[in-house]
């Protein structure tokens, strides 16, 4: 694979164009951040499952309908993706109660919510990414309302979609972030990645911690984690 200018290098992820303009080619780092990247390290073997596990959730929710940015593996790190230009929020589904929810509302953790939670967060590192509601991402014009409508439509199902896969493999989708972009013809589309950095996931037995959380509160071997979900998706699709 030849060197292509990059354009943008994040927390886990490089993007690099491509020969051609409207597809760009992503890596994905072993690179390891939580609380803003305040908290940092490197896991060797991250990048490459969370490529292969992001790949192959965007290909399933795309072939029940879900417009994503995904087009194809390329390799063990890396994919290629459609142009987009991003919306600068992120969109957090949540199932069940855990993480800042529960700091914020002064919430229980565990407690399975009657309905899907959507939030919306502005995307910037720098103000740590807070919370915001649709009239400011109306008042600022972060999105139109059209555009939100969309947003909510399409991560509501991605959810539903993704519930019933993971508690096939006796995963509990606990919650998960979504980014989204404008294609050139202004559509929405899903972008980004689904992945243990993006989902909490939770072994429906054990309770175990398969995500990203267990670097956060120090619970032992990330990659394991990591590894075993990547595991129950591919046996999965043997079945």
């Amino acid at each position: 694979m030849g060197k292509y200018p990059m354009l943008y290098e994040g927390k886990a992820k490089k993007l690099f164009e491509t020969d051609d303009p409207s597809v760009l080619l992503i890596e994905y780092k072993d690179s390891m951040t939580a609380f803003n990247a305040q908290k940092k390290s490197n896991v060797s073997g991250k990048g490459s499952l969370n490529n292969k596990i992001s790949g192959n959730l965007l290909e399933y929710v795309d072939s029940l309908g879900i417009p994503t940015h995904f087009v194809k593996m390329v390799d063990e790190t890396h994919q290629l993706v459609r142009r987009v230009e991003i919306i600068p929020l992120e969109v957090v589904v949540r199932n069940i109660t855990t993480g800042s929810l529960c700091k914020r509302l002064g919430v229980p953790e565990g407690v399975e919510l009657p309905r899907p939670l959507l939030e919306f967060y502005l995307k910037d590192d720098a103000l740590g990414d807070p919370i915001v509601t649709e009239d400011h991402i109306s008042a600022f014009g972060w999105a139109s309302p059209a555009e939100v409508d969309e947003i909510k439509r399409i991560s509501l199902d991605v959810n539903n979609i993704l519930r019933r896969r993971f508690l096939q493999i006796d995963i509990v989708l606990v919650d998960f972030k979504l980014e989204f972009g404008r294609t050139s013809e202004n559509t929405v589309i899903l972008a980004d990645e689904i992945s243990p950095d993006t989902c909490r996931f939770w072994d429906k037995s054990s309770g175990e911690r398969l995500d990203k959380d267990r670097f956060r509160k120090d619970l032992g071997s990330v990659i394991d984690a990591y590894r075993e979900v990547w595991k129950r998706i591919s046996k999965e699709e043997k079945q």
